[in-house]
């Protein structure tokens, strides 16, 4: 293991994160990733609903996909796809992903696994080509066959914590929970053992020449907003 990624993994499981593989293997997994996928509710969030049935996100989680884009954009030379895949109809993330451009947004998705394969499908991807954040059980299905699945902390739930553990459903447990910038410590965390986080602060930092080139192509891309209807994905215009 070389001092970074040592140095790396040490300043995550201060915070309370827990690598449930080798960090090298992370660190190895992480070499084939070309896609990220988010749940919603529990990920964003704390999975708490307001008055109008959606939940909310933070702009630092916001921010922290931006800058996991933007370096697998420099260290690959191609934009990462990126997409949301919630059970349940929220408005929010509807707003996120046209705002920052995220290439699909599935919404009322019961069983998981077939927008997974649908948003593969697309974009020509492999399981291994995707990391995957998550929570909780309706997102088992993706997170058996992912290449990377970080699971976002909760306070209540040790036995599903401990099924997901002894089932390799999941490779990183966040030290914070949803609602507490649990996906910036995931984007962080795969900046970092990548050994590009830095890199991706100093080149957004002055912005001229690489940022500019990667926020116009990111602003190219229109996001599709799918949803299960008769057994089909159907686009819908949001």
């Amino acid at each position: 293991m070389t001092d970074t990624i040592q140095n790396t993994s040490t300043i995550f499981t201060k915070l309370g994160g827990e690598f449930i593989i080798p960090t090298e293997l992370f660190a190895e997994k992480s070499k084939k990733i070309k896609a990220f996928i988010f749940d919603w509710d529990g990920v964003f969030n704390d999975g708490t609903k307001n008055e109008h049935g959606t939940s909310n996100f933070s702009e630092v989680d916001s921010m922290g996909i931006n800058l996991l884009r933007f370096g697998w954009w420099m260290s690959q030379s191609k934009m990462p796809y990126t997409a949301v895949i919630s059970g349940e109809r929220n408005t929010m993330s509807f707003q996120l992903a046209k705002r920052e451009h995220y290439d699909s947004c599935y919404f009322r998705i019961k069983h998981k696994i077939a927008a997974l394969e649908h948003f593969m499908a697309i974009h020509h991807l492999k399981p291994e080509e995707i990391a995957f954040f998550f929570d909780d059980a309706l997102d088992l299905s993706i997170a058996e066959q992912c290449g990377i699945r970080i699971m976002v902390r909760h306070g209540g739930n040790p036995l599903f914590q401990k099924y997901v553990i002894d089932h390799n459903l999941v490779d990183y447990i966040t030290g914070q929970a949803g609602g507490a910038f649990a996906v910036r410590e995931g984007c962080e965390l795969l900046l970092g053992l990548s050994q590009i986080h830095d890199q991706t602060i100093t080149n957004r930092l002055r912005f001229y020449p690489e940022y500019d080139q990667y926020l116009s192509q990111r602003q190219l891309i229109e996001t599709s907003f799918f949803t299960l209807s008769d057994g089909k994905f159907e686009s819908q215009t949001i």
